[in-house]
């Protein structure tokens, strides 16, 4: 099957930094499983989840998703491929304190192009879903974190993204809130999501990944198969 995801030779020096942040990544990523990128702090989990979703570039190397030549877009198109191509899941959430739950689910379907009325029957369709129907009109500051991780993967989804991102999701979470949160991406995955999942926690990425990709000082030190699809 062809990947979904591909690097190719992809290296990422910051201005000033000692050594690369990511030193000449060779990487294929299936379509429909959950991929892990584990490793301890500062060896570039983050920077390698940020050069697939567009938000960095290389210094050097091609990356490919869902047959887009990510490296090559402006800002204009890196824009366009994160609102319509990537869901992101963030370690602390950043929803936005002064929109409703509602809105904030919203909002990002809207900066992808759908109307008021479109977004907001698609906010309703997902937080009915997600379990938080009741709290659509509620502010994030009077949610737990649990729900506020909820919905900030539904923010992350609502547009359907091709690949969904999730950086240490489970971070800022006690741990039953951080397992209905692995609970409900897991259920997302079942359903055809691609994820690809940072965490420094081996345990985690063993319990709910089919791949475990492993990198020391900015380069791929093991990447072994996990466990079954589901």
């Amino acid at each position: 099957m062809a990947a979904l995801i591909s690097l190719r030779g992809v290296s990422k020096i910051y201005d000033r930094a000692t050594q690369p942040a990511l030193d000449g990544i060779d990487l294929d990523i299936e379509a429909g499983k959950i991929t892990a990128i584990i490793g301890p702090s500062g060896c570039g989990k983050s920077t390698l989840l940020n050069l697939i979703g567009g938000l960095d570039r290389p210094t050097r190397g091609e990356i490919v998703v869902d047959d887009v030549r990510v490296d090559r877009l402006d800002e204009t198109g890196s824009a366009r491929f994160r609102r319509s191509a990537v869901g992101y899941v963030f370690q602390f959430f950043h929803l936005l304190d002064d929109l409703s739950v509602a809105g904030n689910v919203a909002v990002a379907a809207q900066l992808a192009g759908s109307s008021p009325a479109e977004a907001d029957a698609r906010a309703q369709e997902l937080l009915g879903q997600l379990g938080l129907a009741a709290k659509a009109g509620a502010y994030p500051a009077t949610l737990s974190g649990g729900e506020r991780q909820r919905v900030a993967i539904a923010r992350a989804i609502v547009n359907r993204p091709t690949v969904l991102l999730a950086d240490e999701p489970t971070g800022a979470l006690d741990r039953r809130n951080g397992d209905s949160a692995l609970a409900l991406l897991e259920d997302l995955n079942r359903h055809g999501q691609t994820i690809v999942l940072v965490t420094h926690d081996e345990a985690l990425a063993e319990r709910q990944a089919h791949r475990i990709v492993h990198l020391v000082d900015g380069r791929l030190a093991g990447d072994r198969f996990a466990r079954a699809a589901a």
